[in-house]
């Protein structure tokens, strides 16, 4: 099948662009021809870096390359901030461009929040009616779809999916804090993620738990973050505890973020809002345990990993982590129940092996008794 993807890219900095790599870097290995058409400065292989990102002809650049290279069915990954301006109408034009040629297109929803502004309930539901499904990666984002959107049957629930990787060899050593408990907090800086809560807590975590140490391994890459980055570092300069601070600044790639990741016993994310976390995901690739704010995504992950703990409260978050941090035995058992739940549930094979169902579901053949079969060699 000839697929076409519309999302950022590597090596652009964003999240879903590594969850577009890894899930076709997965669908490449069945017999699928895979395109990306993503943002200028997108690269690698069937990829084309089409549109800047303010531009407000998206639409028609888009259109022009999916016309050129005659996907099968289009597949947009869709979260509001990567379609501005405004917000998400350039993707509901896209649709009907496809729906107007009778190409199929899938959307998923990286973020389904609870409560939906009306700009973004009208885009939403816009997209919902025109795409020929749609992808969310929980069951309560599906059930609030259902609550201003007139028809749900063709919404998917399909998780984040999650690499199976080894520990990289020697990561603490790598990184300065051999035989010392490592608690990380990651990821790009965002107010809504609230890194302070944990800085602001650690002196107590430190005294708590002999020789812990805190990674802060985290960088900012919008104008919106600038002050909560500054914020959090001068933070890190007057904490009580400095000298059991280890900052790693800038962007670093993917092998240097498994290392991290290799080295930390827990991870915290304390964030206020958020759906299936694809730190989270990384975490879990590694088997590690994490200790989140008491969302219902990030609840209903762990539970269904065994891969950690929630916690409401400043003080529950702060005993969770010291549990944790001060129990190799409860941290081994957490590892491998996620193991289980990887393999079973939401590695990239069983993840892509979901979307081929999808896709054949909605690619139909021409004439009900033809022999149909799609072909990346002949």
């Amino acid at each position: 099948m000839r697929i076409g993807f519309v999302s950022t890219y590597p090596p652009m900095e964003c999240g879903i662009g590594t969850y577009t790599n890894y899930l076709t870097d997965e669908l490449r290995k069945l017999p699928n021809e895979i395109y990306v058409y993503g943002p200028i400065g997108a690269k690698g292989e069937g990829v084309y870096g089409t549109y800047s990102a303010q531009s407000r002809s998206k639409s028609a650049e888009l259109w022009e390359i999916i016309s050129t290279t005659t996907p099968d069915i289009i597949h947009i990954q869709f979260e509001f901030g990567l379609f501005e301006p405004p917000a998400g109408v350039q993707i509901v034009e896209l649709l009907v461009r496809a729906r107007v040629a009778g190409l199929p297109v899938v959307t998923t929803f990286h973020t389904v929040k609870d409560d939906v502004p009306h700009d973004e309930k009208v885009v939403t539901r816009l997209i919902v009616q025109e795409s020929s499904a749609i992808v969310v990666h929980e069951e309560f984002q599906k059930k609030t779809l259902a609550t201003f959107c007139d028809d749900v049957s063709h919404v998917y629930v399909v998780p984040h999916g999650i690499r199976e990787m080894a520990q990289v060899p020697d990561a603490k050593k790598k990184l300065g804090i051999e035989g010392k408990p490592a608690l990380l907090i990651c990821g790009y800086i965002r107010p809504t993620k609230r890194h302070d809560r944990i800085i602001n807590m650690f002196p107590k975590i430190a005294e708590r738990v002999e020789d812990a140490v805190l990674l802060v391994s985290a960088k900012s890459r919008t104008s919106m973050a600038f002050g909560c980055k500054q914020s959090i570092c001068q933070m890190i300069e007057n904490s009580p505890v400095r000298d059991r601070i280890k900052v790693l600044y800038g962007q670093i790639p993917q092998h240097t973020f498994d290392t991290v990741i290799s080295a930390a016993d827990v991870v915290a994310l304390p964030y206020e809002i958020g759906g299936q976390s694809g730190i989270m995901a990384h975490c879990f690739a590694f088997g590690k345990p994490v200790v989140t704010s008491d969302l219902p995504a990030f609840q209903k992950w762990i539970d269904a990993a065994g891969g950690g703990m929630t916690a409401g409260t400043d003080q529950q978050m702060e005993d969770a982590i010291v549990s944790l941090l001060g129990d190799a035995e409860a941290r081994a058992g957490h590892a491998k129940s996620i193991g289980k739940f990887v393999h079973d549930i939401a590695s990239w094979p069983v993840i892509a092996e979901s979307h081929m169902d999808i896709y054949n579901g909605i690619v139909k053949p021409p004439t009900s008794n033809a022999e149909y079969a799609f072909y990346r060699e002949v």
